[in-house]
């Protein structure tokens, strides 16, 4: 786990007070692109009153030019109205590229953002959320919000003014077919509000049921070996397509739903249009109305309930980008339990003085438990020591491991680093001290070099090598057809579990840090590779503070102290030898590893 600083308008920061929905978008929208939404609003103004202006000029065409046979007035007319039109679409298309620029950029930070406030999430975090549900945050939420914001800052002006302009226009028109818009302009706002009112909770289980999908989909393409191995396709599959059903049901209840939007609003503007028609033919019949004042005043309705619909079309958008909103809101708002200190601490020079880890007490509880997972754990490995850590599944091995890289903090006692509690150290001091081979050898896609310098990005070839060659991984690198350069597919699947292993352990050797961490790593290994690595690395990294979780008494025998956990505290410490004298427990794990991999106190056969 590592911290990236990456450089974008948006910084998430820790919320004082209570998290306020629309923080984060309204600040990833007005902090950097201030100028940008300026020069928009300005194009959406003067496109609105460019359009206003075109009924009144097509008015007094026909009022005034036409009736009368003025030819000349005519042609100054119409010279004015292409003027205006063009006025009108120069701005639109002004306003469609800022608002572009913007809705992208606003996704961009959004991603950006999120995903930096998920490279500092610790375990916790990363559990209360998932997986599945992170992925989708960071895509399809944003997309989500990002289409919205298109559509809302090229039309989000211009609607409300074209809209104002055109009753203020249309009442100067004539006021008594005015009175027509009280009932259609209050029609499609109701129309709105109980769409919005529908849609709403639909979306929320849509994005929901989207979240589900995708963690039925990792874990099947990630457990696709044991799915196979127990011939549990179909179950899988039936799983699958309940969930696809879930959402396909979700979805088309709320595409009914949204079709209904434009019919109705159609159906209520032709309607406004025949009866301001029928109305009007009677009072132009009688000499009260010109013609041409009817063309502008239906030019003006229609702008009028356009407006409308485009604010209802917001509105129909508007309630699952409002969901995904809330959803990325409440990523960004939610600080790791693993925070850097305010004020970190100094750590001298590991090169001169080396580093030593020390427990000092340590409980540690997840949240919510009855039980703690460790309980007043001490001990210490300095450098040039070797500890190892041995007990049944579940005795809280691994979580050592996790509570120095401080994927979690312990909830009683402290870890220290040469005498300096690790919460008081920047993560990036922490992490910069650590070769860590976790449990689940996990490569990245990219090369067999690239991922050998992930840990140190200046290494070079003969340092690879040199690495490669004490992790017993040279051999299976050169027989590569392109060695150093060979391909890695994600998560290393085209290796087998055992050079998975090598290659991860050649990986934190690149390194060259003053502290190791196996946590179960030589599982996959035959005992003569793991016999020879294990005397490489005593030679490679003697200065070294090496800690070493494993199953195996033979990954241990080795250490200066090995550390024998039952129900998360220490039942017994000491040597190999020193322990198959005083602990029962320790020699029962020896002899059933004896009967069960022909393991004997001489080493492996």
């Amino acid at each position: 786990m590592t911290q990236t600083a990456i450089e974008t308008p948006l910084t998430p920061t820790e919320p004082e007070g209570p998290a306020k929905l629309g923080h984060a978008i309204w600040s990833a929208v007005w902090t950097p692109y201030r100028a940008a939404v300026g020069v928009l609003i300005v194009c959406q103004i003067m496109q609105s009153l460019a359009a206003l202006v075109l009924p009144s000029l097509s008015a007094s065409v026909i009022d005034l030019g036409i009736l009368r046979n003025d030819v000349p007035y005519i042609a100054e007319m119409s010279a004015a109205m292409l003027g205006a039109a063009m006025v009108q679409i120069a701005f639109a298309v002004g306003a469609a590229w800022f608002g572009a620029r913007i809705a992208m950029g606003v996704g961009r930070d959004l991603r950006s953002a999120v995903f930096a406030r998920v490279q500092i999430f610790s375990l916790h975090e990363m559990r209360r959320f998932g997986a599945p549900s992170l992925i989708t945050r960071t895509t399809n939420d944003v997309q989500q919000v990002q289409a919205f914001l298109v559509m809302a800052l090229t039309m989000i002006i211009s609607a409300p003014i074209t809209g104002i302009g055109g009753v203020v226009m249309a009442v100067r028109q004539d006021g008594q077919l005015s009175l027509l818009l009280a009932i259609s302009v209050p029609l499609l706002a109701l129309l709105v509000g109980v769409l919005m009112a529908l849609a709403l909770p639909l979306y929320a289980r849509m994005q929901g049921q989207i979240d589900r999908i995708n963690q039925i989909l990792r874990e099947q393409i990630t457990g696709l070996r044991v799915i196979r191995a127990f011939v549990r396709d179909g179950h899988e599959r039936s799983r699958f397509g309940s969930a696809n059903d879930e959402m396909t049901e979700t979805a088309l209840r709320v595409g009914r739903l949204m079709a209904l939007n434009m019919p109705v609003a159609h159906l209520i503007m032709q309607l406004s249009s025949i009866a301001m028609v029928w109305f009007a033919a009677q009072r132009i019949a009688a000499g009260t109305l010109e013609v041409g004042a009817l063309v502008a005043f239906l030019s003006y309705i229609m702008q009028i309930l356009i407006s409308v619909m485009i604010a209802s079309m917001l509105f129909v958008m508007a309630p699952r980008a409002l969901v995904s909103a809330r959803r990325i809101e409440e990523v960004l708002q939610t600080p790791s339990s693993v925070a850097e200190p305010q004020t970190p601490s100094a750590l001298p020079d590991p090169a001169s003085h080396g580093v030593e880890i020390e427990f000092c007490n340590v409980t540690f509880a997840y949240p919510g438990a009855e039980q703690p997972v460790l309980s007043d754990v001490s001990f210490r490995v300095g450098p040039g020591q070797t500890v190892g850590v041995i007990g049944a599944t579940g005795a809280g091995k691994s979580t050592i491991v996790n509570l120095i890289v401080r994927l979690f903090d312990v909830t009683g006692g402290a870890v220290r680093v040469n005498g300096i509690d690790i919460r008081n150290l920047a993560l990036e001091t922490l992490w910069s001290l650590i070769g860590l081979v976790p449990q689940e050898s996990y490569l990245f896609s990219g090369t067999v070099a690239e991922n050998l310098r992930y840990g140190r990005t200046e290494a070079t070839d003969d340092e690879l090598w040199h690495a490669l060659d004490v992790a017993q991984a040279k051999d299976l690198v050169l027989g590569l057809p392109k060695g150093l350069d060979a391909p890695v597919v994600q998560g290393g699947g085209n290796f087998s579990g055992g050079q998975r292993q090598r290659l991860a352990i050649a990986r934190a050797l690149v390194r060259r840090a003053p502290v190791y961490l196996f946590d179960d790593s030589f599982s996959a290994l035959d005992y003569v590779t793991e016999a020879r690595l294990r005397l490489a690395f005593s030679k490679e990294a003697a200065a070294a503070a090496t800690l070493i979780v494993g199953q195996r008494v033979n990954a241990l025998r080795d250490a200066d102290t090995i550390l024998l956990l039952e129900h998360g505290a220490i039942a017994a410490a000491g040597s190999h030898d020193e322990l198959m004298k005083a602990s029962a427990a320790y020699r029962d794990i020896v002899a059933s590893q004896q009967v069960g991999e022909g393991v004997t106190e001489e080493g492996p056969p």
